[in-house]
């Protein structure tokens, strides 16, 4: 019987087989996943939304397992690439991957603008920007992955460059093309001003290990919760012996021999008085309930005095430091005028000479005084404190 010898060729293509057989996700890995990324992401986006200030909405994600090569192929466009690094409770990388028209929006909406009329492309102040926003939105992310599988997650700060996919460059680093590579694709909204798709590349290792864990996590929750939904066994209560005696039927008189024999009839109610035991009770008084008397609360005055625990608890933030400003006075001016301020100009205030100017701490007035000189420096000699009612009232 002859004997085949296989190629090093064949060998290899067998070997290729079993591990791109063997590189699968399960529907629960992916539905863990999906999970990961919208409790980590969906949270980052109230990051950028605060950045951005502006309405941003990621969510709805989709999970595909692919590879670098097939990834660059369906998107051969140029892309803002965002590498995240993990330096602490995991290990890999990954990448986020934004459209340059959504990039240059962002950048336009964190240099202050409105974010509809944006540049074409992204120089290095517009891609610092994005650079920032991305920072926020990682880190909120790695936090969430912290609270998710309760151990510290760290990342490095991201790096951020626009790539063609067209070309031969690798989009995660350190990973050949034909490395497989799990995308998760977010729908990205912006107030009205973007419409479009966010991804996160994940290496295959990295997506199995993120998977499991959530898996791991997620029956031990389970296994915790049945336990304690479990009823207890609880103690079979002894039956206490009956000392009463059940009281006998009353004898049913013979009828004289010329009328008819009528059996006896009981009623259920009988029966069952018959059947039950009376409770037994040593003394036989009635207990007789003593009425509530309801009458209106009655409060005593309100005083303006504090009470030991307000003290106690103010005396917590006695050295908190706060601004004082005193006003001398102040003005409404056009911008032509100002525009024509120069050396030697006087500007006329709305108070008289000698009136109080006015003492604000953090913005809020509490005093009124009169400016004094001390040693050659200004000061402020209070002639008038405002009421605690007036001060409460400017505070709302």
């Amino acid at each position: 019987m002859d004997r085949q010898i296989l190629t090093q060729e064949e060998i290899n293509a067998l070997l290729k087989g079993e591990e791109a057989e063997s590189s699968q996700l399960s529907p629960m890995q992916k539905d863990a996943l999906g999970e990961i990324g919208n409790i980590s992401y969906g949270t980052a986006s109230t990051a950028l939304s605060e950045l951005l200030n502006k309405r941003v909405i990621i969510d709805t994600p989709t999970v595909v397992l692919t590879t670098q090569k097939e990834l660059k192929e369906q998107h051969p466009l140029p892309y803002v690439l965002v590498e995240v690094d993990y330096k602490t409770g995991l290990v890999g990388s990954n990448v986020l991957i934004l459209k340059v028209s959504d990039a240059v929006i962002i950048a336009d909406l964190m240099m202050g603008k409105d974010g509809s009329n944006p540049k074409q492309n992204l120089d290095q102040i517009e891609l610092s920007a994005v650079g920032e926003s991305m920072n926020q939105m990682v880190g909120n992310a790695a936090t969430s992955l912290s609270t998710l599988f309760g151990q510290r997650i760290d990342v490095d700060p991201p790096r951020i460059k626009i790539v063609d996919l067209s070309s031969d460059e690798s989009i995660v680093r350190d990973l050949e093309l034909d490395s497989q590579v799990v995308v998760v694709s977010f729908k990205l909204q912006i107030d009205g001003l973007v419409d479009s798709e966010l991804m996160l590349v994940v290496p295959y290792d990295l997506a199995v290990d993120l998977a499991d864990r959530l898996i791991a996590e997620t029956q031990v929750a389970a296994n915790s919760v049945a336990v304690s939904a479990a009823p207890a066994s609880e103690p079979m209560m002894p039956i206490p012996e009956m000392s009463a005696k059940v009281p006998e039927p009353p004898a049913v008189q013979p009828l004289p021999p010329s009328q008819p024999m009528v059996e006896p009839v009981y009623s259920e109610s009988a029966i069952a008085a018959v059947s039950t035991p009376a409770p037994i009770n040593s003394n036989y008084r009635t207990e007789v309930k003593t009425p509530v008397m309801v009458q209106p609360a009655q409060f005593g005055p309100i005083s303006n005095g504090k009470t030991s625990k307000e003290t106690g608890n103010i005396g917590l933030i006695l050295d908190v430091p706060l601004q004082v400003t005193v006003e001398l006075g102040g003005t409404r001016m056009k911008i032509k005028d100002i525009l024509d301020l120069g050396i030697g100009s006087i500007i006329e205030l709305d108070k008289l000479a000698g009136d109080p100017v006015d003492v604000y701490v953090n913005g809020k007035m509490i005093a009124k005084g009169e400016v004094v000189v001390i040693d050659e420096n200004f000061g402020i000699k209070i002639t008038d404190i405002i009421s605690p009612i007036e001060r409460a009232n400017t505070l709302q």
